[in-house]
């Protein structure tokens, strides 16, 4: 029940802030620009842009949310409260993972690329996830956004660019075990499916349990003094 209360609040919070407006207007420039497109790139263009901005955008709003909560003290507020880390982790993955799959989901059939809706569906709710936690993660440790920026962008380097390179320049199984890759793998229908999976699964569910051990550390610290 805690935990569901948590995932609605940030949900109000993202919708308040205009998380999903923004998005909406960006899905429509998305629809627009791909239907502007030749037929023959219009599909590597649409999984493309699943996977490097719906299936990424909790990488960098992470940062916002948690400067958000550093700056107005609701670190403070958590960090008293009986809300764990293993919660407050989970919510924040849920909810942006949430918004990432709706704009994915409605440029998927907008572009007609969802062959296997609920493998599509899962992996970029998956691979959503694994970027909240790699930007909650980076977000933890710094306290202005442009240090945030600094340890994001390689974050995104590492995660985006072996996955393009697959998709057009090297198509090997083994570059299945790189995150990205799995879920570019699960969208298009490439390569083994059941291993992609169980590769996103395992990356995800790590980035999971270190993003609850750098937030458990970071709620302990809050103020500046060690609890």
């Amino acid at each position: 029940m805690r935990t569901k209360t948590l995932i609605l609040s940030d949900i109000r919070f993202q919708f308040r802030y205009g998380f999903y407006a923004i998005y909406g207007i960006f899905t429509l420039l998305y629809l627009g620009l791909l239907y502007a497109l030749p037929l023959n790139i219009r599909t590597d263009a649409a999984v493309i842009m699943i996977f490097t901005d719906p299936a990424a955008i909790g990488l960098f709003f992470m940062g916002a949310i948690v400067l958000f909560e550093k700056n107005e003290r609701v670190l403070d507020s958590v960090a008293v409260s009986p809300v764990s880390a293993w919660e407050y982790v989970l919510s924040k993955l849920v909810s942006i993972g949430l918004i990432s799959t709706l704009v994915a989901l409605i440029i998927g059939l907008g572009a007609g690329v969802i062959q296997a809706p609920l493998l599509f569906l899962v992996s970029v709710f998956l691979c959503s996830c694994l970027f909240s936690a790699l930007g909650l993660i980076a977000a933890c440790r710094i306290k202005t956004l442009n240090q945030f920026f600094l340890a994001a962008v390689p974050l995104e380097i590492l995660t985006v660019v072996p996955a393009i390179l697959w998709m057009f320049f090297v198509d090997a199984d083994i570059l299945l075990l790189h995150p990205g890759v799995s879920m570019l793998m699960l969208c298009t229908g490439r390569g083994i499916a059941p291993l992609a999976l169980v590769s996103l699964l395992a990356w995800t569910a790590g980035l999971y349990f270190w993003a609850v051990r750098v937030v458990r550390h970071m709620l302990l610290s809050v103020g500046g003094i060690k609890l």
